[in-house]
């Protein structure tokens, strides 16, 4: 079964991706490496990315009369914000939760744990 992790992370995650000191970024961006190398050697790793700051977003929402509004910035306007996401194979909720414990998250980080629907079947 597939499942999606998503981590949500507050200001303080998100600054340490462009943190000024060399040696906090690369911390922080090897315990990535570190955790994404440990799913890829279990087998489990279907894909995964990080993303962009959440100023970086484009808020598109389809309204009932067929036209879209299209608005800079992230969809849910609170503190954390989606960082990046998983989807990894795994035969369980228990395990997907296991590996999501794992998840190298700054503390008061989110990881939300959902099973992927199976893509429809081809026409």
């Amino acid at each position: 079964m597939n499942f999606s992790m998503l981590v949500y992370e507050g200001p303080a995650a998100f600054a340490l991706r462009s943190e000024q000191d060399a040696a906090m970024r690369e911390a922080y961006m090897s315990a990535w490496s570190r955790y994404t190398k440990a799913l890829r050697d279990a087998g489990v790793l279907v894909t995964g990315s990080g993303l962009q700051l959440p100023d970086t977003a484009t808020t598109l929402t389809l309204q009932e009369n067929g036209k879209r509004r299209v608005q800079d910035g992230p969809y849910a306007d609170t503190k954390e914000q989606l960082g990046g996401f998983y989807i990894i194979n795994v035969p369980d909720l228990d395990t997907a939760l296991d590996w999501a414990s794992r998840i190298p998250a700054a503390p008061a980080s989110v990881i939300e744990v959902r099973q992927c629907l199976m893509p429809p079947a081809p026409a």
